[in-house]
């Protein structure tokens, strides 16, 4: 199981994990062991995810997902298989939990007196300073 948040998790049944040969470090090695995992996650078709939760990280990823609704992760950080595993989970982990973030309201504030002085203060002299650039008379 995937422990997104405290209400969702996601079980391992649900990836599809795949090894393919790694560009990544190696050596001569590289060219003999299928070390570069891809995991891939139908977020559609997920049943682990609510539908109101599912709307908000499919509009977070919309520009990540495949055409199908699924989503692509690689690593080939390491150079072993269990590694870039791990890696891959964690990059879906981050991903959702950013998706799922729902960022604070602002509440509109009025500036304070003595800043909107401050800045009126500051053009005046700003002004003045410029206007003595002229031709002098």
């Amino acid at each position: 199981m995937l422990q997104i948040q405290s209400t969702i998790s996601i079980p391992e049944s649900e990836f599809e994990l795949t090894y393919v040969r790694s560009s990544g470090p190696g050596g001569q090695n590289v060219n003999k062991v299928s070390s570069k995992c891809q995991l891939r996650w139908n977020l559609l078709r997920s049943p682990s995810i609510p539908a109101h939760i599912k709307e908000r990280v499919l509009a977070k990823l919309a520009s990540r997902l495949t055409s199908e609704g699924e989503l692509l992760i690689t690593s080939d950080l390491h150079r072993d298989q269990g590694r870039n595993r791990e890696e891959c989970l964690v990059k879906l982990k981050t991903l959702l939990v950013e998706a799922l973030h729902v960022p604070k309201k602002r509440k509109p504030t009025r500036a304070t007196k003595s800043s909107q002085r401050k800045r009126i203060d500051s053009k005046r002299k700003r002004s003045e300073i410029k206007g003595m650039r002229g031709r002098v008379r």
